[in-house]
């Protein structure tokens, strides 16, 4: 991979994330509606100056927005579409119930990135990053059956790291390539699956990267395509 671990795409200071949505302070005006969370979460997105992407019209169940990742310039690095039933740590893998999901992380092809106290850059971004942002999201919420809550930490830092590896190494026997349309256009992307559920990562023909995670649903029949109306999300 081009970066280091001190530049990993997504390892960012807590202030460059999107907070989670919040209760709108009390209008003075008892007229004025409230923002809807949704609409507030939706405005994250709307920040990036590169088109996000998202299953294509054949996925016809339900779409939710994630989260987006800013640098120390404010401007918008990378950010997630969910797609299905929304994950949670303890799912499938530790409970035994079915959760099927697909989540398309989108990753802007950015050639410098400055450090957080703005005094370096950073490598450019890659298909790497968009790999090590679906494999470290596809951990987020998995956790083995049988492991105590206390162990969890250590066991994600471990795989965390695992999948930085991997992500490193994407011409490696760990991989192997998949095509799938890209705005109609068949796409190469590296492929893997593990015992919680698959990753991949390539490119667009738009200037961004993508990369994906899921469980329970296959890989092999995905498509993807710009997001016209972030509407559809909330």
């Amino acid at each position: 991979m081009e970066t280091t671990s001190s530049s990993r795409v997504g390892t960012q200071p807590a202030e460059a994330q999107t907070p989670a949505p919040q209760d709108p302070p009390q209008s003075l005006d008892a007229a004025a509606p409230p923002v809807p969370a949704a609409r507030r979460a939706a405005e994250g997105y709307l920040r990036a100056d590169f088109p996000w992407y998202g299953l294509d019209g054949a996925f016809t169940g339900p779409r939710w927005l994630m989260q987006v990742a800013a640098g120390a310039d404010g401007s918008v690095e990378h950010g997630s579409t969910g797609h299905g039933d929304e994950p949670s740590a303890r799912g499938e893998i530790a409970t035994g119930e079915k959760e099927r999901f697909a989540v398309v992380v989108t990753v802007a092809s950015n050639p410098l990135r400055r450090t957080a106290d703005g005094t370096g850059v950073l490598e450019a971004t890659s298909v790497s990053s968009a790999a090590w942002l679906a494999g470290s999201g596809l951990l987020a919420y998995s956790w083995p059956g049988q492991m105590d809550h206390s162990l969890r930490d250590d066991w994600l830092d471990q795989q965390t790291e695992a999948a930085w590896e991997l992500a490193d190494d994407l011409a490696g026997p760990d991989w192997s390539t998949l095509s799938l349309p890209v705005d109609g256009e068949p796409t190469p992307f590296h492929y893997r699956e593990s015992e919680f559920g698959w990753v991949l990562a390539g490119s667009t023909g738009s200037g961004v990267h993508l990369g994906a995670y899921g469980r329970g649903m296959s890989a092999y029949g995905l498509g993807f395509s710009v997001i016209g109306d972030l509407a559809a999300y909330e």
